[in-house]
């Protein structure tokens, strides 16, 4: 008869009594089944769960008892060198592997990461510190590798998908992971969502961690060992045959077993290791496997390891955090701070010393225990029965103890802005007492606290950041977050922190300090400086962020603030040691992927310029950048960024034309490209629907801005006053570019574009579309903002003609118009209308528009007379139209006579607007 004979007969005939089928029978009868295998296999199985303090405090009471040699741990093998650099840190913290740059798996995937969590109250941190502190013991990690991950995930899902942070979580800690694949230890928790809600209704609990903590964590912190493995494979049992069926799911998981299997037979076999000696940790849900592999009396196939992809992974410690922990694997809120202060109360309860590793941070030095010949195996005996037909243990009331939460929560309240008082106090620890009695515990547990803390103080709203579900957290544990030391740090990390070591800040703290650089008084600070620019651009923006100064093309900060917060960002720096040696380094990697990329253009390059210009200096990588910059341009066949491509192919030019003695060769080639890109798409852009007005308006702003470069450089004005002829729009805004365009060319003469704005504004039938007309020539300030006196101008008499019956209708058309396509030019206008308007309302009445003032009784654009203070002046300058004579090919020559005769005079009569906007000029 075996070990467990009697309990499955007991099971059955239970299960029969309630009439229950044969199914249900035979799935009692398997967990029976499941135990007895893996309670006789070898290595000795040892069943845990992720982040849990009974399956801590079996660890170390196992270990010290059996003395293993060999420590087989279910983590990715792959990680292993990693384990050494625990002792540098302060846990928890996260062991991880990234790659930014994938081969062999889906482009959309990157950037990859993994990470597993460590933390003191955890069963993996007791094998680790044990094997690496102990003479001649070994640990050997045998999940799967990164690259298998991610390899088994299917190819139409996305590999990782980010949970977002509970309400009144610290969200900052709980995205210090990112959006990296969590790997834990043992995932008990059932599959099946009737079967989990039936758990928690009957439990009288929220959610599953207040569950597992009543009915597992605390009944098995203080059971014996044998107990212990028997109860946490017949759960992982249990969840694994009551779950739904998942194909792809199933398979992976049956493929993590068999590959861990295979590591450790292949690990016996190079070895000669004694099984007897050794002990596999793996989730219990993995205990509880029926792969044929399972064992090493198997007689299954060796199961076949694919190879590794061509993906090139780093690996590195990242910080954890309480919340952290919580957000990647869907655990409660607060769950994580409860287990650590569970684990660290059974430490002091039961006399229990963990392992801990020498020289780590935040850990107290201990003695070494002296070595004991490990026990005889004992034979595997039926705990079970007893277990489950014994009843709860129902802990007495630990007064002392909830009086000093309910004493403590209430002080922390009135700091952060509660009006609790001491009978807030009192109905806290009897609301406690009562809860914990309706949930069938006489000891109210860390949930009946915090449920009856929300209940009695938070009341209506709250007054400060934390709520009173957060302040119990921070009372009971807090979230504790760990850091990476400096020893462990990639080479960029180490690199950063030394070079900036003249702020004389310390960098690894989390709270947020203020750096002041007076650059003037202490030039060695300006190296200090370059560098917080360039993290300021890799970062996140909370990481660096400046107060005061800037880091423009041609300027220069004499003093600057910062606030800096590096320590509460480490993880972010740890990523980046995974790209390169310097932050320069990853920079210009970065500034050349994104340059090179499939979807980069033009626009995109000539950021990249600038940034390499401001942040890395010299000109060998910007002008590599700028040659790239002309072959996107040359390769675009739309329009879309013409306005951000203008904006900063002029400021790029002024910073050359500043500071160097001539221009690179690839902006004088940018410029002729773009000259004849620009008059090529000129034509289609005014009419294509799809291309906007402020496209249009900023190709026209790089032809006849960039014309004068573009004619000495040998391009060809025919081409723009062809594209410009060849264009015919129907849209109102381009219609009015195109007549701004023809003016400026000499196709039309400013007084026939005063005269169809006053046609427009005469004709009812184009009233409602005049605002998209205006649209238009507000863009046209953008080519030519000579133009803003005669859109001022137009505004002007369309609100003195129109009668309020159109205008009023018409008027938040036009600003909404103004607002969509005109934004960044409408401080033009207003300038504009300053400097033309009377500043004092006195001077209103008196005051004379100077369009109807330059023509009196002609009407705008009328022609003015000769004389006047115009010819005055050129008569008193002759050498000036003498000279502009002899470059048109006119001969000079001049008379007395009050009109100007000769080839000037000549010139004036026959373009009377020039001498009319002079004399307005002149007033």
């Amino acid at each position: 008869m075996s070990t467990f004979e009697a309990l499955r007969e007991q099971l059955e005939e239970a299960a029969r009594a309630f009439g229950a089928r044969d199914a249900v029978a035979g799935i009692l009868s398997g967990m029976v089944d499941d135990v007895g295998r893996a309670l006789g296999e070898e290595p000795e199985i040892f069943p845990v769960c992720h982040h849990s303090p009974a399956s801590a405090l079996a660890m170390a009471r196992r270990l010290r008892d059996k003395r293993p040699s060999v420590i087989y741990l279910e983590l990715c093998e792959d990680l292993a060198p990693l384990l050494e650099e625990l002792r540098n840190c302060r846990l928890p913290v996260a062991l991880q592997a990234f790659a930014s740059e994938l081969d062999g798996f889906p482009a959309a995937w990157a950037p990859l990461s993994v990470i597993a969590p460590i933390t003191e109250a955890s069963a993996e941190y007791q094998a680790i510190a044990y094997a690496l502190d102990t003479p001649g013991v070994e640990v050997v990690l045998v999940d799967r590798s990164t690259d298998h991950v991610f390899q088994w995930e299917p190819r139409e899902e996305p590999s990782a998908e980010r949970k977002e942070p509970e309400e009144g979580e610290d969200e900052d800690d709980a995205a210090l992971h990112g959006d990296a694949v969590g790997i834990e230890i043992g995932d008990l928790r059932p599959g099946f969502a009737e079967l989990e809600e039936h758990l928690l209704h009957h439990g009288k609990v929220r959610h599953w961690s207040e569950w597992w903590d009543q009915y597992v964590e605390q009944p098995l912190a203080g059971a014996d060992y044998a107990t212990y493995r028997q109860v946490m494979v017949l759960i992982g049992s249990l969840f694994r045959r009551l779950r739904p069926e998942r194909p792809g799911r199933d398979r992976r998981d049956e493929d993590r077993e068999r590959y861990m299997w295979t590591r450790m037979r292949e690990h016996l076999a190079a070895t000669g290791a004694d099984p007897s000696e050794c002990l596999y940790v793996c989730g219990a849900f993995h205990a509880a496997s029926r792969v044929e592999q399972f064992g090493l009396s198997a007689d299954a196939e060796p199961y076949e390891i694919t190879p590794r992809t061509g993906t090139r992974w780093s690996y590195g410690l990242i910080p954890s955090s309480h919340s952290a922990i919580e957000a990647q694997f869907g655990l409660a809120p607060g769950s994580v701070s409860i287990a650590a202060a569970t684990f660290a109360k059974a430490l002091k309860r039961g006399g229990v010393t963990p392992f801990r590793l020498e020289g780590q941070k935040g850990a107290a030095k201990r003695k070494a225990p002296k070595p004991s010949r490990a026990p005889a195996a004992e034979p595997a005996t039926d705990r079970l029965s007893g277990y489950l037909a014994s009843p709860p243990v129902l802990d007495g009331l630990d007064e002392s103890e909830l009086l000093g939460w309910c004493v403590d929560i209430v002080r922390l309240a009135r700091r952060n802005g509660y009006l609790s008082s001491t009978a807030d106090a009192i109905a806290v620890f009897e609301t406690s007492i009562l809860l914990a009695g309706m949930r069938g515990r006489a000891r109210p547990t860390p949930y009946d606290f915090q449920d009856a803390a929300v209940t009695c103080i938070e009341k209506d709203s709250v007054p400060g950041r934390r709520d009173v579900r957060r302040l119990c957290e921070i009372l009971l544990g807090g979230d504790r977050v760990g850091s990476v030391g400096y020893e462990s740090l990639p080479p960029l990390a180490r690199d950063v922190l030394d070079r900036l070591e003249p702020l004389g800040l310390d960098l690894t703290k989390r709270t947020i300090q203020r750096a002041l650089l007076d650059l003037d008084a202490d030039p060695a600070l300006a190296s200090c400086s370059r560098l917080l620019w360039i993290l300021r651009r890799l970062l996140p923006d909370d990481a660096v962020r400046p107060i005061m100064g800037s880091r423009e093309l041609g300027e220069r900060s004499i003093q600057e603030s910062w606030d800096l917060a590096i320590g509460r960002n480490q993880r972010s720096i740890v990523e980046l040691g995974y790209e390169g040696v310097t932050v320069e380094q990853v920079l210009e990697q970065r500034l050349r992927r994104a340059v090179w990329d499939p979807k980069a253009t033009a626009a995109i390059a000539l950021e990249a310029v600038e940034d390499a210009t401001l942040y890395l200096g010299g000109r060998r990588f910007a002008d590599e950048l700028g040659a790239r910059a002309v072959e996107l341009l040359a390769a675009e066949r739309t329009v879309d960024d013409a306005p951000e491509v203008l904006r900063r192919v002029r400021r790029l030019l002024a910073y050359y034309r500043a500071s160097e003695p001539e221009l690179p060769a690839w902006c004088e080639a940018f410029v002729t490209e773009g000259y004849a890109h620009y008059c090529t798409l000129l034509p289609t852009a005014f009419t294509d629907e799809d291309t906007g007005v402020r496209q249009v308006g900023a190709m026209l702003g790089f032809l006849f801005g960039m014309e004068s470069l573009a004619l000495s450089l040998g391009c060809d004005h025919a081409q723009l006053e062809l594209a410009v002829r060849q264009s015919h729009p129907e849209a109102p805004a381009k219609v009015a570019l195109l007549w701004a365009a023809r003016s400026q060319l000499g196709m039309a003469s400013l007084a026939e574009l005063r005269e169809r704005c006053d046609e427009l504004l005469a004709n009812p039938l184009v009233i409602p579309s005049f605002p998209l007309y205006m649209s238009g020539f507000v863009q046209a300030l953008v080519p030519f903002p000579a133009l803003a006196a005669l859109v001022v101008e137009v505004m002007s008499k369309a609100f003195a003609r129109l009668p309020d019956a159109v205008l009023l209708p018409w008027l938040p058309g036009l600003i909404t118009t103004l607002r969509e396509h005109a934004r960044e030019l409408v401080p033009v206008l207003v300038r504009e209308a300053g400097r033309t308007f009377p500043a004092t309302l006195g001077a209103v009445d008196a005051w004379a528009p100077p369009w109807e003032a330059s023509a009196p009784g002609a009407g705008a654009g009328a022609a003015a007379p000769a004389g006047g203070p115009v010819s005055e002046l050129l008569a008193a300058r002759p050498d000036t139209c003498d000279a502009v004579a002899a470059l048109l090919g006119y001969p000079g020559g001049w008379t007395e006579t009050a009109s100007a005769s000769g080839a000037a005079g000549a010139l004036l009569v026959r373009h009377p607007e020039t001498s009319a906007a002079v004399a307005v000029l002149l007033g």
